[in-house]
């Protein structure tokens, strides 16, 4: 599996390059994403896959200097456990 990094994505693909995970974060203004949508295959479920997407998402926000906004229920969730991560937060 490999994790494939966009300037608004990541993704984690499989062996023949099909989708497994991803997590979406579009920019809504210059300084300001999205985190719009969190999806892991059902084979990978109970994996930790989401929670090392956000982390990688998490990352590539803060290094980009961005804040993000997010209204994907999982990512909602996710920030509320992970307050060391409320830096990037609009």
């Amino acid at each position: 599996m490999l994790y494939k990094s966009e300037s608004n994505s990541i993704e984690l693909l499989g062996k023949e390059g099909q989708k497994l995970a991803e997590v979406t974060f579009p920019s809504i203004s210059k300084n300001v994403v999205e985190i719009n949508h969190v999806f892991v295959d059902d084979s990978l479920r109970g994996q930790a896959i989401a929670e090392h997407l956000m982390d990688a998402a998490t990352a590539q926000i803060r290094s980009e200097k961005k804040k993000a906004r997010f209204t994907s229920s999982f990512a909602k969730k996710w920030f509320n456990s992970h307050k060391e991560c409320s830096d990037i937060l609009e």
